[in-house]
């Protein structure tokens, strides 16, 4: 019999888990822009550890095996800064990271009092594009990130979720 992919909040003991979960997946993106010093590749456990301390953390779960991951947190103007969404990729293309980004979004309005949604991804990350525009967000500009990949800035109004997500 399967198991079913589950969604919850992260614990300290996931952080090792997220942290190669996250090298594993950034590679293709990584590849896409000849660029392995993104900021997901040259993160630190020990970043990875304060972030799950201290942020919005949500892990998919297949079994005890953490297969996805995303974080947010609260900036000074009231938006939600989500980042470092990722799927296994043995698991991709089967709306895991839309529910990662709908639990992280849900939690950052209802308990943290986030009134919008604002993420960044690479100018040639499609598949990533795709995902965020089908779950609302809205292109809104562009920025320089510091590893020197062009990213696009998307957001949506909190409270803006998508029927398909």
């Amino acid at each position: 019999m399967g198991m079913s992919v589950t969604i919850s909040a992260a614990t300290e003991q996931d952080a090792e888990q997220i942290f190669r979960l996250q090298y594993l997946c950034f590679q293709s993106e990584a590849a896409l822009y000849g660029n392995y010093r993104i900021d997901p590749l040259v993160q630190s456990l020990d970043s990875v550890r304060r972030e799950v301390a201290g942020d919005c953390v949500f892990v998919a779960r297949l079994g005890e095996e953490v297969v996805g991951s995303v974080r947010g947190r609260v900036t000074e103007d009231g938006a939600a800064a989500i980042g470092k969404l990722c799927v296994h990729p043995r698991l991709q293309g089967h709306g895991i990271g839309a529910r990662l980004l709908r639990a992280a979004e849900t939690a950052l309005a209802d308990e943290r009092g986030a009134t919008r949604f604002r993420l960044f991804t690479g100018h040639r990350s499609e598949g990533s594009l795709r995902l965020y525009r089908r779950v609302g967000y809205q292109a809104v500009g562009t920025s320089q990130g510091e590893d020197g990949v062009p990213q696009i800035i998307l957001e949506k109004p909190a409270g803006t979720y998508v029927a398909t997500a």
